[in-house]
């Protein structure tokens, strides 16, 4: 039976997707304590990235926007794999997003929005959070964008 958090995502026309798995030696999330760090997701979608190349080049900063919010999901799988409930998210710690930026491209905050406003969306006040959005040369599989989530459970 879904929790309140997957019912929420539900509500807003969303589905958590099943974890991507890992692209080389590594764990899509791991507890230590109360807190669930995951690594680096980036936006797949069934097995692919469905927009290579960098923002503010081949990409938009709305589309980008948009693959950001794609991976705040992943992140959420990832967090469900390890808490096993997602109701169990007492709160988001942090989210760290890159943006795979072209030379002149500086609107990585308004990108990694994407997935800031989905956690909120999603988790209400829990998914308030600090921040870092970073601009990058390359991010792997030439993505153009790639969060990672810190959170803390409630019952660890």
């Amino acid at each position: 039976m879904a929790g309140t958090v997957e019912a929420k995502l539900a509500e807003l026309g969303l589905t958590l997707p099943d974890v991507v798995p890992p692209l080389a030696s590594y764990q899509p999330a791991v507890q230590s304590g109360v807190y669930v760090y995951t690594s680096g997701q980036l936006p797949m979608v069934d097995g692919k990235l469905a927009v290579t190349g960098k923002v503010g080049a081949e990409v938009t900063p709305d589309e980008a926007k948009e693959l950001a919010k794609t991976c705040a999901l992943n992140a959420l799988a990832a967090v469900k794999s390890v808490a096993g409930d997602l109701d169990r998210i007492a709160r988001v710690v942090k989210v760290v997003g890159f943006v795979a930026s072209a030379s002149d491209f500086t609107g990585q905050p308004a990108v990694i929005n994407g997935a800031s406003e989905l956690l909120g969306a999603v988790l209400g006040d829990k998914g308030v959070h600090a921040r870092s959005a970073v601009g990058v040369a390359v991010l792997p599989l030439d993505a153009p964008v790639e969060v990672e989530v810190q959170v803390e459970l409630v019952g660890a």
